[in-house]
């Protein structure tokens, strides 16, 4: 068996086949229609660099985390001046941590393959409920009427929030092509922010239509240099709306930044459709 999960290994060939966002990742194309955006480092906050990050939230003046890998899964609350985390909770040892999303009083938090989720008292981390789906488990957030959920596919599923069942669906594409291995979320002034595993980018995906309206290209940001940062790859973004401030960071990253965006002047194609 491997050290990490197969979909958290850094594997050269599976970088270069990503989403069918092959373009994006290489070239800028004649054709291209998607806008490239860039970033300016407002402020670099500190993070546990032993976290390996799968969920992300901002929330009354602290971040939710939910960390991954069997036998070290935790949600927490985490004091963002400091990094120290004031409130955390295990996950079941067999268990791999994905998502979270707070929905009125509870936290909710998906799991990789074992297909069931869990929620908890927000405030407590009490445990509350527990419930199934289909499929894997990548990330969580929400509109204010429905949970949102990744699976790394091109299908984003939406959720009842009450009874936490599927109600619908968004297919999403990236200048006409399926957009695969989208992971983390976060709900940004009426976009979906997604995280694409494996690469340095961000995709803003229209909620009504699926089709990625830009990509944040974050290349250069990760702060992480040592023996295991192949698995240490861009992951976690979180939103204050109050203060209209956007967050990102890692796995296992050291640091945790708020960005503002910037215009590149670039676009980029995803080119003819890989099957």
């Amino acid at each position: 068996m491997l050290n990490l999960p197969q979909r958290h290994r850094i594997v050269s060939f599976l970088v270069a086949a990503t989403v069918g966002l092959v373009a994006v990742l290489t070239s800028i194309q004649v054709s291209a229609s998607v806008p490239v955006f860039g970033f300016r480092v407002a402020h670099v906050l500190p993070h546990d660099p032993t976290a390996f990050t799968e969920g992300l939230f901002y929330l009354n003046g602290y971040f939710y985390e939910s960390t991954g890998l069997e036998g070290q899964s935790e949600i927490r609350k985490v004091d963002p001046a400091t990094g120290a985390v004031v409130r955390k909770r295990d996950i079941d040892h067999t268990l791999f941590g994905e998502g979270i999303v707070a929905w009125g009083e509870e936290l909710i938090e998906l799991t990789w393959r074992s297909q069931v989720g869990f929620t908890y008292d927000l405030s407590t981390f009490k445990p509350r409920r527990t419930f199934h789906y289909p499929g894997e488990g990548w990330a969580l957030t929400q509109d204010g009427v429905h949970l949102i959920m990744s699976d790394g596919t091109p299908r984003i599923r939406l959720l009842d929030p009450r009874t936490l069942r599927q109600v619908g669906a968004i297919n999403v594409t990236v200048d006409g092509c399926p957009l695969r291995n989208i992971n983390e979320l976060e709900w940004v002034k009426g976009e979906i922010y997604a995280n694409i595993w494996l690469t340095n980018y961000i995709a803003r995906i229209d909620p009504a239509t699926g089709r990625v309206k830009g990509l944040i290209d974050l290349t250069g940001l990760s702060p992480v240099n040592r023996p295991d940062s192949d698995n240490a790859v861009l992951n976690g973004i979180a939103y204050d709306r109050a203060r209209d401030r956007l967050f990102v960071t890692g796995k296992l990253w050291p640091k945790l930044y708020e960005i503002q965006l910037t215009e590149t002047g670039r676009t980029v194609s995803a080119g003819p459709c890989r099957r």
